[in-house]
């Protein structure tokens, strides 16, 4: 697999100046921090393993990431969800129609019998066999980040700059923040509060005294469609000539931009990939008259 060395761009958001790092432009379905997390499974030599298996939502653009890996590697990819709409089996789309097309296999599990069935999979035992976590939150993914914390220092140099960066599990700001010690990474809760995001991260290693949590002011449900979401979306296609994805971007640069003035320095912000989730999220805002 040829893989793209991320460049940094220079842009203006709302009258500030913030770079972005391109994470999203390393490669189609392995971008962001899909790729950081799986880089030392696409780095693995294909004979080493012949099934891999993972776990969570349905239109995961982490799912999609794994898919296309498993597929370019001929191993065999096993996916476990809760449910598979009727709607979604007659008409697939998005990341979930381009994951059968890499001969993804979803299983389903009742929601009662799913956690149990997660800490089954969690325990098999076969050198032949790698399990990854949801999102990819797991130690090796530090191998990763790790290369993209290297990328950065050359960039940063000299610089005054902080570092911000979305966070499902925290898996990629705490790695960063781990890597770059004398820099500060700035990262907002996604998929849940604040308390779940530190207690993720505690998973991973010692709290880092680098690593800040911003949030915004107004709470919001993850992956639920807002209005000010697609307008955060819109503005920053507009102004930067960037798009991002519509789940976790949007609620990360409003609290960024909610908290710019606590942060004294310019501001790299990492692009965490995943706009090939957007087709279906403009779907569900369609669907929900927001746009």
């Amino acid at each position: 697999m040829t893989l793209n060395r991320s460049c940094v761009d220079e842009v203006t958001f709302h009258q500030h100046k913030f770079y972005i790092k391109r994470d999203d432009k390393i490669h189609k379905y392995l971008s962001g921090n899909k790729y950081r997390k799986l880089h030392t499974l696409i780095n693995t030599q294909a004979s080493k393993l012949n099934t891999v298996i993972s776990y969570g939502g349905l239109q995961s653009n982490a799912m999609l990431s794994m898919a296309y890996m498993c597929y370019k590697k001929g191993w065999e990819f096993l996916y476990y969800v809760k449910r598979v709409p009727s709607n979604l089996v007659n008409n697939p789309s998005s990341n979930y129609k381009k994951a059968l097309e890499f001969n993804t296999k979803f299983i389903e599990v009742d929601e009662s019998k799913y956690d149990s069935e997660i800490d089954r999979i969690k325990n098999l035992k076969d050198e032949k066999l790698f399990v990854i976590n949801q999102g990819g939150a797991q130690i090796e993914a530090e191998d990763g980040v790790k290369v993209l914390a290297d990328e950065l220092k050359e960039f940063i140099k000299d610089k005054s700059i902080a570092i911000v960066t979305p966070s499902g599990t925290g898996t990629t700001a705490y790695f960063l923040a781990k890597n770059l010690p004398h820099v500060d990474v700035y990262t907002t809760p996604c998929v849940a509060n604040e308390s779940y995001l530190k207690e993720q991260m505690s998973l991973l290693g010692d709290e880092l005294s680098n690593l800040h949590v911003i949030n915004t002011t107004k709470k919001y449900h993850f992956a639920k469609p807002y209005k000010e979401f697609y307008q955060t979306y819109k503005e920053l296609i507009k102004q930067t000539g960037i798009e991002f994805d519509l789940i976790y971007a949007p609620k990360t640069w409003l609290a960024l931009l909610e908290n710019i003035s606590k942060i004294d320095k310019d501001i790299l912000y990492v692009h965490s990939g995943g706009v090939l989730g957007n087709e279906s999220m403009i779907e569900r805002y369609m669907y929900k008259r927001l746009i």
